[in-house]
Protein backbone atom coordinates (compact mmCIF):
# COMPACT_ATOMS: atom_id res chain seq x y z
CA UNK A 1 0.00 0.00 0.00
CA UNK A 2 2.82 2.80 1.25
CA UNK A 3 4.40 2.01 -2.49
CA UNK A 4 1.60 2.62 -4.26
CA UNK A 5 0.80 5.85 -2.12
CA UNK A 6 4.10 6.73 -3.18
CA UNK A 7 4.17 6.20 -6.66
CA UNK A 8 0.58 7.96 -6.57
CA UNK A 9 2.21 11.35 -5.00
CA UNK A 10 5.68 11.28 -7.25
CA UNK A 11 3.30 11.09 -10.01
CA UNK A 12 1.19 13.59 -9.11
CA UNK A 13 4.16 16.01 -8.53
CA UNK A 14 5.56 15.72 -11.66
CA UNK A 15 2.15 15.83 -14.11
CA UNK A 16 1.84 18.83 -11.77
CA UNK A 17 5.12 20.26 -13.01
CA UNK A 18 4.96 18.88 -16.87
CA UNK A 19 1.39 20.56 -16.96
CA UNK A 20 2.76 23.84 -15.69
CA UNK A 21 5.61 23.97 -18.13
CA UNK A 22 3.68 22.89 -21.02
CA UNK A 23 0.96 26.42 -20.43
CA UNK A 24 3.74 28.63 -19.22
CA UNK A 25 3.90 30.30 -22.72
CA UNK A 26 0.13 30.86 -22.85
CA UNK A 27 0.80 32.71 -19.69
CA UNK A 28 3.81 34.76 -20.66
CA UNK A 29 2.50 35.75 -23.73
CA UNK A 30 -0.48 37.46 -22.03
CA UNK A 31 1.10 38.95 -19.53
CA UNK A 32 3.91 40.53 -21.77
CA UNK A 33 1.22 41.27 -24.76
CA UNK A 34 -0.39 43.35 -22.12
CA UNK A 35 2.58 44.71 -20.20
CA UNK A 36 1.46 43.37 -17.03
CA UNK A 37 4.44 44.93 -15.21
CA UNK A 38 4.99 47.87 -12.95
CA UNK A 39 5.81 50.44 -14.64
CA UNK A 40 7.72 52.45 -12.48
CA UNK A 41 10.32 50.30 -9.88
CA UNK A 42 9.45 51.15 -5.87
CA UNK A 43 11.58 53.74 -4.76
CA UNK A 44 10.46 53.59 -0.85
CA UNK A 45 10.84 51.33 1.64
CA UNK A 46 7.90 49.96 3.55
CA UNK A 47 8.80 53.06 6.02
CA UNK A 48 7.91 55.46 3.55
CA UNK A 49 11.32 56.93 3.48
CA UNK A 50 13.53 56.83 0.48
CA UNK A 51 15.00 53.11 -0.71
CA UNK A 52 17.56 54.63 -3.02
CA UNK A 53 20.30 51.32 -2.73
CA UNK A 54 17.15 49.27 -3.98
CA UNK A 55 16.02 51.91 -6.29
CA UNK A 56 19.93 51.40 -7.95
CA UNK A 57 19.80 48.22 -7.62
CA UNK A 58 16.54 47.68 -9.48
CA UNK A 59 15.44 50.27 -11.60
CA UNK A 60 14.70 49.59 -14.93
CA UNK A 61 14.77 46.15 -14.55
CA UNK A 62 11.37 45.34 -12.71
CA UNK A 63 9.14 47.62 -14.76
CA UNK A 64 9.77 45.30 -18.20
CA UNK A 65 9.14 41.86 -16.24
CA UNK A 66 5.43 41.04 -15.82
CA UNK A 67 4.39 40.21 -12.25
CA UNK A 68 1.61 37.59 -11.78
CA UNK A 69 3.77 34.56 -12.41
CA UNK A 70 2.43 33.22 -9.19
CA UNK A 71 -0.64 32.54 -11.18
CA UNK A 72 1.37 29.77 -12.79
CA UNK A 73 1.78 28.19 -8.87
CA UNK A 74 -2.04 28.04 -7.88
CA UNK A 75 -3.82 27.90 -10.77
CA UNK A 76 -2.08 24.76 -11.90
CA UNK A 77 -2.42 23.14 -9.01
CA UNK A 78 -6.25 23.88 -8.28
CA UNK A 79 -6.58 22.56 -12.31
CA UNK A 80 -5.37 19.34 -11.39
CA UNK A 81 -6.83 18.69 -7.94
CA UNK A 82 -10.65 19.45 -9.96
CA UNK A 83 -9.48 17.58 -12.60
CA UNK A 84 -8.91 13.91 -11.15
CA UNK A 85 -11.93 15.04 -8.93
CA UNK A 86 -14.08 15.26 -12.11
CA UNK A 87 -12.42 12.47 -13.58
CA UNK A 88 -13.55 9.83 -11.15
CA UNK A 89 -17.44 11.57 -11.51
CA UNK A 90 -17.02 11.19 -14.83
CA UNK A 91 -15.53 7.84 -15.40
CA UNK A 92 -16.14 6.19 -11.99
CA UNK A 93 -14.84 2.47 -11.35
CA UNK A 94 -11.64 3.57 -12.42
CA UNK A 95 -9.03 2.34 -9.89
CA UNK A 96 -6.64 4.33 -11.13
CA UNK A 97 -8.25 7.68 -11.44
CA UNK A 98 -9.86 7.25 -7.79
CA UNK A 99 -6.38 6.52 -6.61
CA UNK A 100 -5.23 9.99 -8.37
CA UNK A 101 -8.36 12.24 -6.73
CA UNK A 102 -6.48 13.55 -3.51
CA UNK A 103 -9.73 15.87 -2.98
CA UNK A 104 -10.56 14.89 0.53
CA UNK A 105 -13.25 16.90 2.81
CA UNK A 106 -10.25 16.27 5.78
CA UNK A 107 -7.12 16.64 4.17
CA UNK A 108 -7.40 19.04 1.31
CA UNK A 109 -10.65 21.12 1.50
CA UNK A 110 -8.99 23.39 3.95
CA UNK A 111 -6.05 24.46 2.36
CA UNK A 112 -7.33 24.11 -1.06
CA UNK A 113 -9.87 27.37 0.13
CA UNK A 114 -6.89 29.00 1.42
CA UNK A 115 -5.05 28.80 -1.08
CA UNK A 116 -7.60 30.20 -3.48
CA UNK A 117 -8.98 32.79 -1.38
CA UNK A 118 -5.13 34.24 -0.63
CA UNK A 119 -4.15 33.99 -4.25
CA UNK A 120 -7.01 35.76 -5.57
CA UNK A 121 -6.29 38.36 -2.67
CA UNK A 122 -2.79 38.97 -4.28
CA UNK A 123 -4.00 39.22 -7.50
CA UNK A 124 -6.08 42.08 -6.84
CA UNK A 125 -3.10 43.84 -5.00
CA UNK A 126 -0.83 43.02 -8.36
CA UNK A 127 -3.48 44.15 -10.78
CA UNK A 128 -3.31 47.64 -8.73
CA UNK A 129 0.21 47.61 -8.57
CA UNK A 130 0.37 47.13 -12.85
CA UNK A 131 -1.92 49.58 -13.22
CA UNK A 132 -0.83 52.01 -10.78
CA UNK A 133 -3.68 52.29 -8.79
CA UNK A 134 -4.03 52.58 -4.69
CA UNK A 135 -2.79 54.45 -2.15
CA UNK A 136 0.20 51.90 -1.16
CA UNK A 137 3.99 52.71 -2.37
CA UNK A 138 4.20 52.09 -6.01
CA UNK A 139 0.74 51.24 -6.31
CA UNK A 140 -1.50 48.55 -5.13
CA UNK A 141 -3.85 47.63 -2.09
CA UNK A 142 -3.01 49.34 1.14
CA UNK A 143 -1.21 47.49 3.73
CA UNK A 144 -3.77 48.17 6.11
CA UNK A 145 -6.44 46.53 3.91
CA UNK A 146 -4.06 43.60 2.88
CA UNK A 147 -3.61 43.06 6.75
CA UNK A 148 -7.06 42.99 7.04
CA UNK A 149 -7.77 39.99 4.99
CA UNK A 150 -4.84 38.25 5.92
CA UNK A 151 -6.50 38.43 9.75
CA UNK A 152 -9.78 37.08 8.57
CA UNK A 153 -8.56 34.61 6.72
CA UNK A 154 -6.50 32.80 9.42
CA UNK A 155 -9.24 33.84 11.82
CA UNK A 156 -11.51 31.78 9.99
CA UNK A 157 -8.88 29.02 9.71
CA UNK A 158 -8.61 29.13 13.69
CA UNK A 159 -12.09 28.91 14.29
CA UNK A 160 -12.40 26.17 11.72
CA UNK A 161 -9.80 24.44 13.41
CA UNK A 162 -11.23 24.97 17.05
CA UNK A 163 -14.95 25.03 16.54
CA UNK A 164 -15.36 22.80 14.08
CA UNK A 165 -12.62 20.15 14.08
CA UNK A 166 -12.38 20.81 17.70
CA UNK A 167 -8.83 20.98 18.02
CA UNK A 168 -7.53 22.62 21.09
CA UNK A 169 -3.70 21.05 21.62
CA UNK A 170 -0.66 21.95 19.78
CA UNK A 171 2.81 19.47 19.37
CA UNK A 172 5.94 20.69 21.34
CA UNK A 173 8.90 18.43 20.11
CA UNK A 174 10.17 15.78 22.41
CA UNK A 175 7.20 16.75 24.38
CA UNK A 176 3.95 15.75 23.25
CA UNK A 177 0.57 17.69 23.25
CA UNK A 178 -0.04 20.62 25.03
CA UNK A 179 -3.70 22.07 24.82
CA UNK A 180 -3.55 25.77 24.44
CA UNK A 181 -7.62 26.22 24.26
CA UNK A 182 -9.60 29.17 22.66
CA UNK A 183 -5.75 30.40 22.10
CA UNK A 184 -5.86 28.10 19.07
CA UNK A 185 -7.60 30.63 17.11
CA UNK A 186 -5.21 33.97 17.96
CA UNK A 187 -2.41 31.77 17.39
CA UNK A 188 -3.48 30.45 14.05
CA UNK A 189 -4.03 33.85 13.25
CA UNK A 190 -0.46 34.73 14.19
CA UNK A 191 1.24 32.27 12.24
CA UNK A 192 -0.46 33.28 9.13
CA UNK A 193 0.60 36.78 9.48
CA UNK A 194 4.23 35.58 10.11
CA UNK A 195 4.03 33.57 7.45
CA UNK A 196 3.44 36.29 4.75
CA UNK A 197 5.58 38.47 6.66
CA UNK A 198 8.63 35.90 5.21
CA UNK A 199 6.80 36.69 1.63
CA UNK A 200 9.52 39.67 1.42
CA UNK A 201 11.65 36.33 0.06
CA UNK A 202 10.34 37.75 -3.22
CA UNK A 203 12.91 39.68 -4.39
CA UNK A 204 15.26 38.50 -6.43
CA UNK A 205 15.16 36.06 -9.63
CA UNK A 206 14.81 32.11 -8.27
CA UNK A 207 14.66 32.89 -4.93
CA UNK A 208 11.08 32.68 -3.61
CA UNK A 209 10.49 29.59 -6.22
CA UNK A 210 13.50 27.27 -4.20
CA UNK A 211 12.49 28.19 -0.70
CA UNK A 212 9.17 27.00 -1.40
CA UNK A 213 9.85 23.98 -3.32
CA UNK A 214 11.49 22.63 -0.18
CA UNK A 215 9.34 23.88 2.30
CA UNK A 216 6.52 22.06 0.65
CA UNK A 217 8.22 19.09 0.03
CA UNK A 218 9.26 19.29 3.63
CA UNK A 219 5.46 19.25 4.23
CA UNK A 220 4.81 16.22 2.38
CA UNK A 221 7.27 13.72 3.96
CA UNK A 222 5.40 14.50 7.20
CA UNK A 223 2.24 14.45 6.22
CA UNK A 224 2.77 10.98 4.00
CA UNK A 225 4.56 9.67 7.33
CA UNK A 226 0.96 10.65 9.18
CA UNK A 227 -0.29 8.64 6.45
CA UNK A 228 -2.49 11.97 5.62
CA UNK A 229 -2.14 10.55 1.90
CA UNK A 230 -4.38 12.97 -0.12
CA UNK A 231 -2.57 16.13 1.90
CA UNK A 232 1.20 15.05 1.02
CA UNK A 233 -0.08 14.78 -2.66
CA UNK A 234 -1.75 17.84 -2.36
CA UNK A 235 1.97 19.68 -0.86
CA UNK A 236 3.79 17.56 -3.66
CA UNK A 237 1.46 18.91 -6.62
CA UNK A 238 2.08 22.59 -5.13
CA UNK A 239 6.30 21.59 -4.87
CA UNK A 240 5.88 20.59 -8.31
CA UNK A 241 4.36 23.35 -9.93
CA UNK A 242 6.49 25.52 -7.72
CA UNK A 243 9.79 23.86 -9.42
CA UNK A 244 7.63 24.52 -13.13
CA UNK A 245 7.37 28.25 -11.82
CA UNK A 246 11.06 28.07 -10.91
CA UNK A 247 12.33 26.86 -14.17
CA UNK A 248 11.02 30.29 -15.93
CA UNK A 249 12.26 32.39 -12.56
CA UNK A 250 15.69 31.71 -12.49
CA UNK A 251 18.19 34.14 -13.94
CA UNK A 252 16.98 36.26 -16.16
CA UNK A 253 13.62 35.46 -14.97
CA UNK A 254 10.24 35.28 -17.61
CA UNK A 255 8.08 36.70 -14.47
CA UNK A 256 8.06 37.55 -10.99
CA UNK A 257 5.84 35.59 -8.36
CA UNK A 258 4.14 38.46 -7.28
CA UNK A 259 1.80 38.94 -4.32
CA UNK A 260 -0.44 36.66 -6.15
CA UNK A 261 1.84 33.64 -5.44
CA UNK A 262 3.29 34.62 -2.23
CA UNK A 263 -0.11 35.17 -0.31
CA UNK A 264 -1.76 32.53 -1.79
CA UNK A 265 1.18 29.95 -0.94
CA UNK A 266 2.00 31.79 2.77
CA UNK A 267 -1.60 30.96 3.47
CA UNK A 268 -1.66 27.18 2.59
CA UNK A 269 1.53 26.81 4.30
CA UNK A 270 -0.29 27.94 7.65
CA UNK A 271 -2.95 25.23 6.82
CA UNK A 272 -0.59 22.58 6.05
CA UNK A 273 1.42 23.58 9.14
CA UNK A 274 -1.63 22.89 11.64
CA UNK A 275 -3.29 20.16 9.75
CA UNK A 276 0.11 18.21 9.95
CA UNK A 277 0.52 19.58 13.63
CA UNK A 278 3.75 21.08 13.15
CA UNK A 279 3.35 24.83 14.05
CA UNK A 280 6.18 24.80 15.91
CA UNK A 281 8.48 22.93 14.04
CA UNK A 282 7.58 25.63 10.59
CA UNK A 283 10.13 28.07 12.03
CA UNK A 284 12.85 25.62 10.85
CA UNK A 285 11.04 24.11 7.81
CA UNK A 286 10.66 27.87 6.46
CA UNK A 287 13.68 29.25 8.21
CA UNK A 288 14.68 31.10 5.05
CA UNK A 289 11.30 33.29 5.75
CA UNK A 290 12.34 33.71 9.04
CA UNK A 291 15.53 35.07 8.17
CA UNK A 292 13.86 37.51 5.38
CA UNK A 293 10.96 38.78 7.63
CA UNK A 294 13.63 39.33 11.06
CA UNK A 295 16.00 41.29 8.51
CA UNK A 296 13.20 43.74 7.99
CA UNK A 297 12.32 43.85 11.59
CA UNK A 298 16.19 44.39 12.41
CA UNK A 299 16.04 46.92 9.66
CA UNK A 300 12.92 48.73 10.57
CA UNK A 301 14.01 48.72 14.25
CA UNK A 302 17.11 49.89 14.25
CA UNK A 303 15.83 52.86 11.98
CA UNK A 304 13.41 53.65 14.75
CA UNK A 305 15.74 53.13 17.64
CA UNK A 306 19.12 53.92 16.69
CA UNK A 307 18.26 56.52 13.85
CA UNK A 308 20.20 54.63 11.63
CA UNK A 309 20.28 51.28 9.18
CA UNK A 310 22.41 48.72 10.04
CA UNK A 311 21.58 46.93 6.72
CA UNK A 312 22.74 48.80 3.41
CA UNK A 313 19.31 47.58 1.95
CA UNK A 314 16.19 44.79 3.58
CA UNK A 315 15.55 42.18 3.22
CA UNK A 316 18.95 40.82 3.71
CA UNK A 317 19.62 39.46 0.09
CA UNK A 318 18.62 42.89 -1.03
CA UNK A 319 21.61 43.77 1.79
CA UNK A 320 24.12 41.10 0.04
CA UNK A 321 23.18 42.13 -3.61
CA UNK A 322 24.92 45.56 -2.49
CA UNK A 323 27.35 44.03 -1.07
CA UNK A 324 28.37 42.60 -4.55
CA UNK A 325 26.74 39.38 -4.35
CA UNK A 326 25.38 38.37 -7.86
CA UNK A 327 21.68 37.59 -7.75
CA UNK A 328 22.30 33.36 -8.80
CA UNK A 329 24.75 33.47 -5.91
CA UNK A 330 22.39 34.44 -3.30
CA UNK A 331 19.55 32.60 -4.58
CA UNK A 332 21.68 29.43 -5.17
CA UNK A 333 23.10 29.75 -1.51
CA UNK A 334 20.12 30.13 0.05
CA UNK A 335 18.73 27.53 -1.61
CA UNK A 336 21.46 25.04 0.31
CA UNK A 337 20.88 26.18 3.41
CA UNK A 338 16.55 26.42 3.35
CA UNK A 339 17.09 22.51 2.14
CA UNK A 340 19.07 21.77 4.88
CA UNK A 341 16.85 23.77 7.42
CA UNK A 342 13.79 21.61 5.43
CA UNK A 343 15.20 18.33 6.00
CA UNK A 344 16.10 19.58 9.86
CA UNK A 345 12.62 20.54 10.52
CA UNK A 346 11.01 16.91 9.09
CA UNK A 347 13.97 15.17 11.36
CA UNK A 348 12.82 17.10 14.54
CA UNK A 349 9.12 16.58 13.59
CA UNK A 350 9.65 12.59 12.96
CA UNK A 351 11.81 12.34 16.20
CA UNK A 352 9.35 14.19 18.33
Amino acid sequence: MLTIEIIRILFLFTFSAVLAVVWTPVLTNFLYRNKLWKKKARNKAIDGKAATVFYNLHKGKETHIPRLGGILIWLTALAVVFLFALLTKILPGNVWLEKLNFLSRSQTWLPLGFLAAAALLGLSDDLLQVFDKGKYIGGGMKFSRRLLFMVLIGAIGGWWFYYKLGWTTIFVPFLGDVNIGWFYIPLFIITNLSCWAGGVIDGIDGLAGGAFSFIFAAFSVIAFSQMQFDLAAFCAVLAGTILAFLWFNIPPARFYMGESGIMGLTATLTAVAFLTDAVLILPIIAGLLVIEAGSVILQLSAKKVLGRKILLSAPIHHHLEAKGWSQPKIAMRFWILGMIMAILGVIIKLSG
